[in-house]
């Protein structure tokens, strides 16, 4: 099924643009969905010329008991899928800091580290991140016009 999902947003998407899959790599259920199974999943997909699997976990069932619940926690998950499926990953998972995801992709953990619930936190998270790494990027234009200014 996800194949025929892939094949038919791939047939109407314009083939310059890349198209990322977000799975859960596992369910965190004895018996469910797992890693490895996630490991060769990312591996057909790349097959099939997905450009990049957006790793989550979880979710799935309220049986569910997360090992390691913590900063970061996802992120072998991304690991383990980009190394052993060489395909491109993106990482989630409790990451806040800008630190913390920069590191994640400059040790090759993940080649993106995708936010949810820090940006309803803090929607300027990218602009701070920016400015916390040392990169000074132009602010969007809403921003500049309603003259706010990063402390």
């Amino acid at each position: 099924m996800l194949k025929r999902v892939y094949e038919a947003v791939r047939s109407n998407f314009p083939a310059d643009r890349p198209i990322w899959v977000r799975i859960s790599a596992t369910d965190w259920v004895e018996g469910g969905w797992d890693a490895d199974e996630s490991v060769a999943l990312g591996k057909m997909m790349k097959e099939w010329g997905v450009d990049l699997v957006d790793t989550s976990t979880g979710g799935n069932s309220p049986l569910q008991k997360i090992a390691n619940l913590g900063p970061s926690y996802q992120v072998g998950f991304s690991d383990r899928i980009r190394r052993e499926a060489a395909i491109p990953t993106g990482a989630v998972g409790l990451i806040s800091g800008a630190d913390q995801a920069d590191g994640i992709v400059r040790s090759g953990q993940a080649d993106v580290v995708l936010l949810a619930r820090e940006l309803l936190r803090n929607p300027y998270f990218p602009l701070a991140a920016a400015h916390r790494l040392g990169h000074e990027i132009e602010w969007p234009e809403q921003y500049v016009r309603g003259k706010f200014r990063v402390r």
